[in-house]
């Protein structure tokens, strides 16, 4: 184009001829001006623009294409049921992925959610071969586990959410977490993580540190973290240690609930640290009162002691004489005259007399005799004070008393002491039992 800013005029006499003011430079048409002006998009590209508009069901994308982009509500997000104006605001520079250049109603429609997903894949690829984290919001429970936004929908399985298996998900959701990648796989849309994976290697130096500084023998605090049919897992500010069922109590245990509960404050003795497999080994009992030890101190072979009979078994019958602690009446001290079955002379849940012919502290057995019973001695301490003259002289040597009294004194004593009341662990009837009874 070229500019003319001064005009002479003709002289006196000349034809006036007009200069060309303006010239076509352009060398295309206008329609082609205009078009040059535009970017070219094609199926699958990704474009970046800025938000121009957002309603409720969608966005409006400008990308210096001849028309607005629209993308979808369901095409801006990975999670469902998003609300437009939480995902992106006015103004904002986003990345879309096309998904058509012109739909049946003339729109170039957009998808903010698979541009990040082709952009999230390429990231996650690297940081696989590189054995990297990812991070990223729980935004929902499934069956099995958690998803992950991470530019994509990564999978959690509920075992790899921490060291030990998680039973109630819901808590997470929301929440940040890192997490290694363990299984990718594009052609299938599949990325599995592991945040186990990732705590067992941040943690690890920890952890050495942690069990190298334990030692059996210790006394330490913690907080029951889990109860499992199998014991119960004891939070000690570093790491977890296993109670076993065994080691909860010198009572037997059914089931690991009845004596403690999550959340409970207890003191435990570490018995083993396994720093190859980096597992603790925990009593909850060997920081209480052994009853057997606590049985052997107060009494002694010779005694009268009142007890009731929990079982009965061919060779004779157990009769609970403490807490906890159940004592073998044979069949040959029931009664001063023979005795074919024991159910001829005791029924369960009867309460009597016995002495304590023999206690073996260290195999944790005491053989007891109704037969010498009635036949007196001396009356052990503990039921001294709660039973009457008529049942022991001044000497504490047994006289008897009636059947009456005696239960009236015996009801007394459990109403002070209801932990009595407790049964053991069941005595197994083996044939080496029998045995070793009847010798």
């Amino acid at each position: 184009m070229s500019d003319q800013s001064t005009l002479t005029p003709p002289a006196e006499g000349e034809e006036y001829v007009p200069r060309q003011i303006t010239a076509n430079d352009l060398d295309v048409s206008f329609e082609e001006a205009i078009s040059g002006t535009m970017v070219s998009v094609e199926d699958g590209q990704i474009v970046e623009g800025t938000v121009v508009k957002v309603d409720k069901d969608e966005v409006l994308l400008d990308i210096g294409y001849k028309s607005e982009g629209v993308i979808p509500s369901r095409e801006l997000s990975i999670r469902n049921d998003v609300d437009p104006a939480e995902v992106v605001s006015l103004g904002e520079q986003i990345e879309a992925l096309v998904l058509t250049k012109e739909d049946k109603d003339g729109r170039l429609v957009l998808s903010k959610k698979r541009a990040q997903y082709e952009r999230a894949w390429g990231d996650i690829e690297k940081k696989k071969e590189e054995d990297g984290v990812v991070s990223g919001p729980v935004i929902e429970v499934v069956k099995g586990g958690l998803i992950i936004d991470i530019g994509l929908r990564g999978f959690l399985p509920a075992s790899l959410v921490e060291l030990r298996r998680v039973r109630d998900l819901a808590p997470y959701v929301g929440r940040n977490l890192e997490a290694k990648i363990i299984e990718l796989d594009k052609n299938r849309n599949n990325v599995v993580l592991s945040r186990r994976a990732w705590l067992e290697e941040t943690q690890k130096e920890q952890r050495e540190e942690f069990l190298e500084n334990l030692k059996p023998g210790e006394i330490r605090s913690g907080v029951v973290s889990s109860v499992v049919n199998f014991g119960a897992f004891v939070d000690l500010g570093g790491m977890d240690g296993l109670v076993h069922v065994s080691e909860l109590s010198w009572k037997h245990v059914d089931h690991p609930g009845s004596v403690v509960a999550v959340g409970d404050e207890i003191t435990v003795q570490v018995l083993e640290v396994d720093l190859d497999r980096e597992r603790i080994s925990l009593s909850l009992k060997a920081t209480q009162q052994d009853p057997w030890q606590e049985f052997a101190s107060g009494h002694r072979v010779g005694e009268l002691v009142y007890g009731r009979v929990t079982k009965l078994v061919p060779f004779g019958s157990f009769v609970q004489v403490g807490d906890g602690i159940e004592g073998l009446v044979h069949i040959s001290e029931m009664s001063a005259h023979h005795v074919d079955l024991p159910e001829q002379v005791v029924t369960p849940g009867e309460e009597l007399w016995v002495k304590i012919i023999d206690l073996d502290l260290q195999r944790r057995r005491i053989s007891l005799s109704i037969k010498q019973a009635a036949e007196g001695g001396v009356v052990s301490a503990e039921y001294q004070e709660h039973f009457g003259e008529h049942a022991y002289d001044d000497e504490g040597n047994y006289i008897g008393g009636e059947t009456s009294e005696a239960q009236e004194a015996w009801a007394e004593y459990y109403a002070e002491h209801p932990e009595a009341l407790e049964v053991g662990a069941p005595v197994a009837e083996s044939p080496e039992a029998e045995a070793e009874a009847e010798d």
